[in-house]
């Protein structure tokens, strides 16, 4: 019993450690995988994807003049560092890893494959430096 609480507990800590090891230098390089469809920094505007300035603690689907699906419009997600983790991540589901993002929301229109723990991480730390 003690052996499986540790590990429910560790499971739940995972995304909290892999943010606490996070590099924002690295993150804003790993960026590039981002930029195809996001754009950051102060003349950043919409494109395939929303602007991710300020992302970390906005609701998710209020970027204005964006248009989103409305699974995401409608999903109530916040934006917070361990939703971005999982959202970028990849997630394991039935033995295979899969998209954070196609299991966060369901229909969503995010076409992204995901990124390692340490990548997404790292890209983490670097949206949480733009305001």
């Amino acid at each position: 019993m003690k052996n499986w609480l540790l590990a429910a507990g560790l499971a739940m800590l995972a995304p909290t450690l892999a943010l606490a090891e996070g590099d924002a230098a690295k993150g804003k390089k790993k960026f590039v995988k981002c930029k195809a469809c996001h754009q950051v920094g102060p003349d950043a505007k919409n494109a395939l994807g929303p602007t991710l300035n300020g992302i970390v603690g906005r609701k998710a689907g209020v970027v204005e003049g964006y248009e989103y699906s409305e699974a995401l419009k409608g999903s109530g997600l916040e934006w917070t560092e361990e939703n971005l983790l999982k959202w970028i991540g990849k997630v394991k589901v039935d033995g295979k890893k899969k998209p954070g993002s196609k299991i966060m929301v369901p229909g969503n229109k995010m076409i992204f494959p995901g990124v390692s723990d340490k990548q997404a991480a790292n890209i983490v730390a670097y949206l949480a430096t733009l305001k």
